[in-house]
């Protein structure tokens, strides 16, 4: 995710639905239920095992896990040094977590919500973490050391690390061995060969300005970059150039492509909105509306099922102060 320094700037809000882009009725989302869950902390990456019905939110020092059916807290793993990302292995009933300061990823089991083991990377700041089903090695976005660790999750050790041109924030893998990652000081977008383990290709992304979520439409190889000065870049995953650049709300940390729908989403922190993106084909997008969630609400994850989007938000937070009203949001298309 973006660096604290950006991320957790001080927001104390007057209301709890702030002033957005456009109206509600613009976006063909509505704000369906908000769930209070409350606690101290930051947070970033959201997670969902939408078959076991739990969110899982990366909040600092713990995992927070949410149970979606009833929107009440399921329970928290605690003994992490400002968790990331929360990676699932449904499979196994593991949860890999990304703990950036104690330079490792947790892993702990989902059903006992016990802490079973640590796996050391040399990497600095492990943020970004996911899968590549290609291969099923567990990977993580090294956001000091301008690297990426390979990681053999059923063995817990690191097989090697790909070095970056670059600080990289989050990434996706297209499944036949290919990553693609957003370079948040670079303002573009590095493809990276997994077998290989070398960066092929690094493609610009003006206007863009502070890439961080990054999604893929794999039918079509789009890529779908937010940037933090409010632009959604969409490139194409064969050749790197740009193929529409969207204006979007400001402070996006995640962005969600909804092939069901063909719709692309980006979760604004800045200006509190959830923008909703129209693909009418792969060449061509247009902004239905913003949908006004809440000041902070950058973080976000999808339901395939149902297409339900939940988004982390606090009234108010800031570097070194402390969380009020922790909260998830969920939008519902209607």
């Amino acid at each position: 995710m973006k660096k604290p320094s950006i991320r957790l700037l001080p927001l104390l809000l007057a209301a709890t639905v702030l002033p957005a882009l456009a109206a509600p009725s613009e976006a063909p989302y509505a704000v369906a239920a908000r769930h209070a869950l409350g606690g101290p902390g930051g947070w970033d990456y959201l997670s969902l095992d939408a078959a076991a019905h739990r969110l899982y939110i990366a909040r600092d020092d713990r995992v927070m896990v949410m149970d979606t059916a009833s929107g009440k807290l399921a329970g928290e793993v605690a003994g992490m040094q400002h968790a990331h990302g929360v990676a699932l292995s449904p499979s196994t009933h593991e949860a890999f977590v990304s703990s950036g300061r104690g330079d490792e990823v947790t892993v702990f089991d989902t059903q006992t919500l016990k802490v079973t083991r640590h796996i050391a990377v040399s990497g600095k700041n492990p943020d970004a973490i996911l899968f590549d089903s290609a291969s099923g090695h567990l990977l993580t976005m090294n956001g000091r050391s301008n690297n990426l660790s390979v990681i053999d999750a059923q063995a817990g050790k690191e097989l090697s690390t790909v070095a970056l041109p670059g600080r990289p924030e989050f990434a996706v893998a297209d499944g036949n061995g290919l990553l693609y990652l957003n370079l948040e000081d670079k303002n573009a977008l590095a493809r990276v060969d997994l077998k290989a383990g070398k960066v092929t290709a690094v493609w610009a992304m003006a206007p863009c300005d502070g890439p961080t979520g990054l999604a893929l439409d794999a039918a079509h190889g789009r890529l779908f970059s937010v940037c933090d000065n409010g632009w959604l870049i969409v490139t194409d995953a064969h050749d790197g150039h740009q193929v529409a650049k969207v204006e979007m709300g400001k402070g996006p940390d995640a962005v969600i492509y909804d092939a069901a729908r063909h719709t692309v989403l980006g979760s604004a922190g800045e200006d509190g909105v959830l923008s909703v993106v129209a693909q009418d084909d792969a060449d061509h997008y247009r902004l239905l509306g913003n949908l006004p969630t809440q000041k902070s609400a950058r973080t976000m994850v999808l339901d395939p099922s149902t297409h339900e989007v939940y988004l982390a938000a606090a009234t108010a937070s800031g570097k070194g102060k402390p969380v009020e009203g922790f909260q998830v949001l969920v939008a519902a298309p209607h």
